[in-house]
C-alpha cells in the first residue's frame, strides 16, 4: 500500500500564501534565459553569418557566460546551442589543416579547436606537408587572444568605422589619379600566388604604382647570388639527409636560417646506422644550435669566415686565389679535403650577409656535385631586396610617395635607419598599415587598419616550387578586422570575396585539383620539386674580392635571431619571453655574449647571487654612433672578438608593461648586414638576468649524460661504451637495475607507457616545451619567480658544457682526482669542472618527470597525493596534495614544480592568465592548478586515455605508434618518441632494447619509464 505522506522541502512550503512557493511550482528557472545578452539584437543577429566558426553565438557552456555575485558565490549563466553545428560535439576536439607564413615563420600544421576555440597547434604529417612547427609557430595560438590586438581601425589614431576607412581611402585614391601622385605597397613577403596576382591587379588599375618586399631579417645577399647565377629570385631547399659531410660557415641551419626547418632532414643522418653517421665541421662567431650540434665546431670572426670560404673554394675547384693566415686553419683545411672527398656526398652552407659568399656557396656544392644541393629544389620563403626598400626611404624623404600601403611590416621598429622612415612617412599624403596591433608603424600612420589573425584568415601558399598550402579560418574573426587582400579588392571596385578569390585562382592555376580536398589536407603537390640546374656567374671574382675581407674596428657585433622571439612578431607572446634560449638558458632578455676571454680582458662578469639569480655586467657598446648599455652574458664558445646581440626585444608599442624587454637590436642593423663594426667598454652597476640554468657543467657524471665517438660506437663492446652502473649485493658486483628495494609487480598486462629520447637527434629547439606549455595550461611565472627558480615548465632542457675540450676528456679528468685536496684532489677538481672550456662541447637533454616504477616521490608523500598508475605514469591527485614539497626534495631528476602562487585570475601575474580572452586558448580536458600543490609533467594522461577510448568507441585496437604526447607529437626530428612498451610492433619496444639506451641516474634503482639513448659524436 502506498504512503500518502505529504514532505516539504522548505519551511516556506508551510506558508499557502507564498509567492516564492508559487513562482517556484511554476516555473523550473527563476528568471529568463538570457538570450538577448548572448545573441544580441535582430540586427546584429542578422549580420552574423552562422558556421562551424561561430563560437561567440553557438559555444553555450564554455565561452558565452557571464558571472554575477551571490551570496554563495558567483552564478555563471550559460545558455545552449541555439542550433548546434553538425561539426561540434560538446568535448570533442575538431581539427583543421591550415598553413602558417607571416613573412618569418611557416609551418603546416593542424589546429586544434575545442567548441570553437583554438587551442593548440600540431603538426600536418601528410605527404605534401614539408614544413613543421617552431616553437614560434606552436605559440602563435596564443597571440590570437592577445589583449593587445587592434580591435578596430583607427584613422589619425582614433578609432573609427570600416566605412569611414573606405571613404578616406577611396577619396585618396581619386586624388591619386588627379595629381598622378605615387603609390607604393609595402609588404613582406608574399609567397601566395592569390594574394601576388591581388596585388598585380591592383597595380595594374593604379597608376604610377609599384611593390616594394621589405623582409625585416633580410636574405637579400643569398637572393642575389641566387639570381645572378640562375636568373631566379629564390632560396636553395638543402636536402641534409643525402649530405655525409657537412660544412657550415656561418649558417646556423639548426636555428632561423632561411627560415629553418632543416633539422628532419640534419638528424636523419646523425643516428648512428650500419656504423654510419653524418660529420658536421661549423665555423662561426656566436654559439648557435648549429654549433652545438656540430662534430667540430671552430670559433672565428666573420672576416675569417670569409677568408675560411675562400680557403676551401680554392681547395675544391682547383683554385688558387690568396687568403691570409686564419684562426684554425688547419681545421678549416680539413674540412675542405674531407669536402671534396665527399664529392656529391658533401655539402657547404653559408649565412654570411655578402653576395660573394653566396656565390662562392653556388660555386663549391656545383663542383661538388651536391646532391644535397642539386635535388633539394628551391624556396620562395623569402623575396625581400635590401636596395629597393633603402630606395624607398630616400624616395619618401624626397617626398616623392602620395600613398603608402603596408601589409606584414612594422618598419619603423624594424629600420636601422627608421627615424629617416617616420620623416619620409610625414611627408607622404596618406599612409596606411595594415597590423594586427597598434605597433610602432601602424600608430603613426594616417590609417590604422586592423586585420586578422593568421588563425583568422583564407589563404594560400606556395612555400616550393610545385606546391601549394592553405590558409583556412579556424575561428570568427574575435574583432572588427579585415584581410589585407580583401581590402585591396573593395578599393579596386571588386565586390568579390578573397575566399571566392582564392577558389577561383587555385582551380586555374592547378587544373585538376579539387579544392575540397585541399582544404581538408591543407596541402597540394601539382609536380615534384624541381632540382637546381647548373648556373654560371663571375665565381672568380666574387672569390677575390671576398678573400679581402679584413676585420673593422675593435669588435664585430653579431646580430642574431633567437629561438624563442625570432624577429619579435610575437614579442607580446608570453609563452615565448618566458621560454629559457637553448644555448644561455636565459629568458626575459636580450644580452650581448662575450668571450670569456674579452670578458676577462675588460672586467665583465657573470655571478650567481644569494637567492640563486644570475646577474652580470653592463656593456656600454657604440656602433654606427649609436651608444647603448648592454647586459653582458659570458658565453662560451664565443669567437674572439666578437660580441652576439639578438633582435626582436625592445619593442614598447601595444605591449603589456611585463612584455617590455630587452633593447632594440635593430637600430645597429645598418644596410641589412649582420656583422657591424663596434667598439665597447664595461658599463655601470648590474643586471639581473632570469636565468634557469647558470653555466654548469656535467661535473665528470657519467650517468647523466652518457656519449662516446663514432670509432668507439664500432669498435668496441657496449659495455665499454654505454656503462652499466654496479653496486654491491651481498659484497657481490651486480648491475644496479637488478637489485630492488621493492618488490616489482607483473606490468605485461595491458597498456605500459615509456618515452624515448635521443640525445643524437636532439638540437635543443624547444618546440616540445611551448606544445608542453599549450596542451598542459602550464602557467607563465614572469622574470621575478624564474630568478627565485621557480619557473614552472613540465619540461626543460638542460644543456650541458664540457669543461675540458671534450665531454670524454672531463671523464678523464674526473677519474684522474686524487685526494681532496690539492691542484689535482676531487674538491678543487670539481670546482674547476664548474668553469666551461672556451670552445666546449655541448649537449642537450630534454627532462621531464621519468615516471619511475620506483618513485622516490610516491613513498614520501604522507598523503598519498602522488601515486603509481597501472601504466605506467606516476600520477597526481591535486586535491589530496597540501603542499608539503616532500616529493620535490626527494625526486633526484628535479622535476617536480610547487605551485607557490595562484597563477589564473591574478593581476600580480598579468599574462594569458589573468583577462579572459587570454583564457581562452586553455585546455577544457586538463584542470587549471591552484596554488600550493605540486605539479609536474603527467606524461599527458588525458591524450593517452583520448587514444584508448577512440579506439574502444570504434570497436579496435590502438594502431601501431597510435600513442603521442605533447612533446612527441611536436618534436619535429624524432628525437621524443613515445608508445607502449607492451606492444612489441611499436618503435618503442625496440627503441627500449637498443644498445644505446640507458635510464637517468640509473645506480639509484628508480626504473624510470623515461629512457635516453648515447650521444656519438663523429669526431
Amino acid at each position: 500500500m502506498s504512503s500518502n505522506k505529504k514532505y516539504w522541502k522548505s519551511v516556506e512550503e508551510l506558508n499557502e500564501n507564498s509567492s516564492i512557493v508559487e513562482a517556484l511550482r511554476n516555473n523550473e528557472f527563476i528568471e529568463e534565459i538570457p538570450v538577448g545578452d548572448f545573441l544580441g539584437d535582430k540586427e546584429t543577429l542578422e549580420s552574423t553569418s552562422t558556421s562551424r566558426r561561430d563560437f561567440l553565438k553557438y559555444v553555450g557552456f564554455s565561452t558565452a557566460a557571464a558571472s554575477l555575485a551571490a551570496c554563495e558565490g558567483p552564478v555563471n549563466k550559460s545558455i545552449p546551442y541555439v542550433v548546434q553545428p553538425e561539426q561540434i560535439i560538446p568535448g570533442v576536439a575538431d581539427y583543421y589543416a591550415t598553413t602558417v607564413f607571416d613573412g618569418f615563420d611557416f609551418a603546416n600544421i593542424l589546429v586544434k579547436t575545442r567548441e570553437g576555440r583554438p587551442i593548440k597547434i600540431e603538426n600536418n604529417k601528410l605527404e605534401g606537408a614539408q614544413f613543421a612547427a617552431n616553437a614560434r609557430v606552436h605559440a602563435s595560438v596564443l597571440s590570437l587572444y592577445d589583449n593587445m590586438r587592434m580591435k578596430n581601425p583607427r584613422i589619425a589614431g582614433k578609432q573609427a568605422s570600416w566605412k569611414d576607412v573606405d571613404a578616406k581611402v577611396k577619396a585618396n585614391m581619386a586624388d591619386v589619379a588627379s595629381t598622378g601622385g605615387q603609390v607604393v605597397l609595402l609588404t613582406n613577403t608574399l609567397a601566395s600566388p592569390s594574394t601576388e596576382k591581388v596585388v598585380a591587379e591592383f597595380l595594374a588599375k593604379t597608376p604610377n604604382s609599384k611593390h616594394v618586399v621589405y623582409d625585416a631579417v633580410s636574405s637579400s645577399s643569398a637572393l642575389d647570388a641566387f639570381e645572378a647565377a640562375h636568373g631566379r629570385r629564390e632560396l636553395v631547399n638543402y636536402d641534409f639527409s643525402k649530405a655525409s659531410l657537412i660544412v657550415s660557415v656561418g649558417a646556423d641551419f639548426l636555428g632561423d636560417w632561411q627560415g629553418g626547418g632543416y633539422d628532419k632532414g640534419y638528424t636523419a643522418g646523425r643516428i648512428p646506422q650500419n656504423g654510419k653517421m653524418s660529420r658536421h665541421f661549423q665555423m662561426e662567431s656566436n654559439m648557435t644550435l648549429s654549433g652545438a650540434a656540430a662534430d667540430i665546431r671552430i670559433p672565428m670572426t666573420t672576416a675569417q669566415q670569409k677568408q675560411a670560404l675562400v680557403k676551401i673554394y680554392n681547395i675544391v675547384t682547383n683554385n688558387s686565389v690568396g687568403t691570409t693566415k686564419i684562426v684554425g686553419e688547419e681545421s678549416v683545411i680539413k674540412a675542405a679535403q674531407q669536402l671534396k672527398a665527399a664529392g656529391s656526398n658533401g655539402l657547404l652552407v653559408s649565412g654570411i650577409d655578402d653576395k660573394n659568399a653566396q656565390l662562392l656557396v653556388l660555386a663549391i656544392n656545383q663542383a661538388l656535385g651536391s646532391q644535397a644541393f642539386l635535388s633539394g629544389g628551391t624556396r620562395l620563403v623569402k623575396k625581400g631586396s635590401n636596395a629597393q626598400m633603402l630606395q624607398l626611404v630616400a624616395d619618401m624623404k624626397a617626398g616623392k610617395i602620395h600613398t603608402l600601403i603596408m601589409s606584414g611590416v612594422n618598419p619603423v621598429y624594424t629600420l636601422a635607419n627608421s627615424k629617416d622612415f617616420v620623416e619620409g612617412l610625414k611627408k607622404t599624403k596618406m599612409s596606411i598599415a595594415f597590423a594586427t596591433s597598434e605597433d610602432e608603424t601602424a600608430a603613426i600612420s594616417t590609417i590604422g587598419a586592423a586585420t586578422h589573425h593568421y588563425l583568422e584568415s583564407w589563404n594560400d601558399h606556395m612555400l616550393t616550387p610545385g606546391t601549394l598550402s592553405i590558409t583556412q579560418p579556424t575561428i570568427r574573426p574575435l574583432f572588427n578586422s579585415r584581410q589585407f587582400q580583401d581590402a585591396l579588392l573593395m578599393w579596386t571596385g571588386s565586390d568579390v570575396k578573397f575566399y571566392d578569390y582564392i577558389k577561383a585562382n587555385t582551380s586555374s592555376a592547378f587544373p585538376g585539383s579539387k579544392w575540397n580536398q585541399m582544404i581538408h589536407d591543407g596541402v597540394y603537390s601539382a609536380a615534384a620539386t624541381s632540382s637546381i640546374g647548373a648556373g654560371s656567374a663571375d665565381y672568380s671574382a666574387a672569390a677575390s674580392a671576398l678573400a679581402q675581407a679584413k676585420s673593422a674596428g675593435e669588435f664585430e657585433l653579431v646580430l642574431y635571431t633567437k629561438t624563442g622571439l625570432g624577429d619579435g612578431q610575437q614579442a607580446n607572446n608570453p609563452w615565448l619571453q618566458e621560454f629559457p634560449d637553448p644555448i644561455t638558458r636565459v629568458s626575459w632578455d636580450n644580452y650581448l655574449t662575450v668571450s670569456k676571454a674579452d670578458a676577462d680582458k675588460l672586467e665583465m662578469t657573470n655571478r650567481i647571487v644569494a637567492d640563486g639569480g644570475l646577474n652580470g655586467s653592463y656593456a656600454t657598446i657604440t656602433v654606427n654612433g649609436i651608444s647603448l648599455d648592454v647586459p653582458v652574458i659570458v658565453q662560451p664558445g664565443q669567437a674572439v672578438g666578437t660580441i652576439g646581440l639578438a633582435l626582436g626585444y625592445g619593442k614598447t608599442a601595444a605591449m603589456k608593461t611585463e612584455m617590455q624587454v630587452g633593447i632594440n637590436a635593430y637600430q645597429f642593423y645598418k644596410d641589412f648586414n649582420s656583422v657591424q663594426s663596434a667598439s665597447m667598454k664595461k658599463g655601470a652597476g648590474e643586471h639581473e638576468f632570469a636565468s634557469v640554468q647558470s653555466q654548469k657543467t656535467l661535473m665528470g657524471r657519467g650517468d647523466i649524460i652518457k656519449e662516446t665517438t663514432l670509432e668507439i660506437f664500432n669498435t668496441k663492446d657496449v659495455r665499454e661504451w654505454n656503462i652499466l652502473p654496479m653496486v654491491s649485493l651481498d659484497h657481490t658486483p651486480v648491475e644496479a637495475s637488478k637489485v630492488d628495494l621493492w618488490e616489482s609487480f607483473d606490468r605485461s598486462v595491458g597498456h605500459h607507457f615509456n618515452m624515448s629520447i635521443d640525445l643524437n637527434s636532439c638540437t635543443g629547439c624547444g618546440a616540445c616545451v611551448i606544445a608542453c606549455h599549450a596542451e598542459n595550461n602550464v602557467p607563465v611565472v614572469g622574470k621575478e619567480e624564474i630568478r627565485r627558480s621557480r619557473d614552472m615548465h613540465w619540461l626543460r632542457i638542460d644543456r650541458y658544457y664540457s669543461s675540458e675540450d671534450t665531454f670524454a676528456e672531463d671523464l678523464e679528468k674526473k677519474e684522474g682526482f686524487d685526494g681532496l685536496f690539492g691542484d689535482n684532489g676531487s674538491l678543487g677538481g670539481f670546482g674547476h669542472m664548474e668553469i666551461a672550456a672556451d670552445n666546449p662541447q655541448v649537449a642537450f637533454q630534454p627532462v621531464m618527470c621519468q615516471h619511475c616504477n620506483h618513485a622516490p616521490c610516491e613513498t614520501v608523500c604522507p598523503v598519498a597525493a602522488t601515486s603509481h598508475g597501472r601504466q605506467g605514469q606516476n600520477q597526481m591527485a591535486y586535491n589530496r596534495c597540501v603542499g608539503t614539497r616532500y616529493c620535490a626534495n626527494n625526486c633526484p631528476y628535479k622535476v617536480r614544480r610547487f605551485n607557490w602562487f595562484l597563477y589564473n585570475k591574478n593581476s600580480e601575474f598579468d599574462y594569458n592568465m589573468n583577462s579572459d580572452l587570454g583564457r581562452m586558448v586553455l585546455n577544457p580536458d586538463v584542470n587549471v592548478r591552484s596554488r600550493g600543490v605540486m605539479e609536474k609533467c603527467s606524461m599527458c594522461i588525458q591524450m593517452t586515455q583520448l587514444t584508448i577510448l577512440t579506439a574502444k568507441r570504434e570497436g579496435r585496437a590502438v594502431n601501431v605508434d597510435e600513442f603521442q604526447t605533447a612533446c612527441s607529437a611536436a618534436c619535429s626530428p624524432g628525437s621524443i618518441k613515445f608508445g607502449d612498451v607492451n606492444n612489441e610492433e611499436n618503435e618503442i619496444a625496440a627503441l627500449a632494447q637498443n644498445d644505446r639506451m640507458y635510464h637517468l641516474l640509473e645506480h639509484i634503482g628508480t626504473k624510470p619509464n623515461v629512457f635516453y639513448h648515447v650521444k656519438v659524436r663523429n669526431n
